[in-house]
């Protein structure tokens, strides 16, 4: 299996309003490292996973969409909880929707969002996607 892995870095504000969250509860700013993944089984004609360049210019429009915005009023996450394994996932997921419109998107086996808080501590979301 190939894999290829952009990086981009974003901040939001958001509250986690459940006691297991401690001081976490209250309206809090966080910068987030995201990492990207694909993941292919057999490499394009040009060898590679697929184009680096659009892959990161994805990210940055999904991005841009959470950058410097409060997620309690940021509509993906009305009545959830945005914790960093929820706001992977919302990546992953809006990763896949625009990758598969790429001249690569549709043979991709996986997309692995890695979103790092700091440098001790992370989460993650896995998804598979039907490679053809």
């Amino acid at each position: 299996m190939f894999s290829l892995t952009v990086r981009r870095h974003f901040m939001i504000a958001h509250s986690l309003p459940r006691e297991a969250f401690g001081p976490a509860q209250g309206l809090h700013g966080a910068t987030f490292v995201a990492e990207v993944s694909f993941r292919r089984r057999e490499l394009n004609n040009d060898a590679i996973v697929l184009d680096i360049g659009a892959a990161g210019g994805i990210l940055e429009e999904i991005l841009e969409d959470l950058n410097y915005k409060n997620l309690d009023e940021h509509p993906a996450f009305k009545g959830k909880l945005s914790t960093t394994e929820a706001l992977a996932k919302h990546i992953a997921d809006a990763m896949a929707t625009r990758i598969q419109d790429t001249e690569d998107g549709p043979a991709l086996a996986g997309i692995d969002v890695v979103l790092r808080e700091n440098p001790d501590a992370w989460a993650g979301y896995s998804l598979e996607l039907a490679a053809k």
